[in-house]
């Protein structure tokens, strides 16, 4: 489990939080707020690296892009889908678990 604040967050970059030892990349897209694997299906790259358009995230490394919501890679070359975390809010408090 890992807790941070909704107000911490800034739209459009991404950050690395660890969830029970796993890195998790937790990202705000207006008032919604995603959490996925940090690493890259494809490559071992950290995705809290990359750049978020609308609800999806881009690889830094090799451009490939994923889903927020479901996590479902939606461009080459990664072609498996990454882990998806859930994420509660409560006010101003949110709390990533696995």
């Amino acid at each position: 489990m890992a807790e941070l604040a909704f107000d911490s967050l800034v739209e459009g970059k991404p950050v690395a939080v660890d969830v029970d030892g796993i890195q998790v990349c937790v990202a705000k897209v207006g008032d919604e707020v995603f959490a996925v694997a940090d690493t890259c299906t494809h490559s071992e790259a950290s995705l809290s690296e990359g750049e978020i358009t609308g609800g999806k995230i881009e690889c830094w490394l090799h451009g490939a892009e994923f889903d927020l919501r479901t996590g479902q890679a939606l461009t080459p070359p990664a072609t498996e889908a990454l882990k998806i975390f859930n994420v509660k809010r409560t006010g101003n408090q949110l709390t990533i678990t696995n």
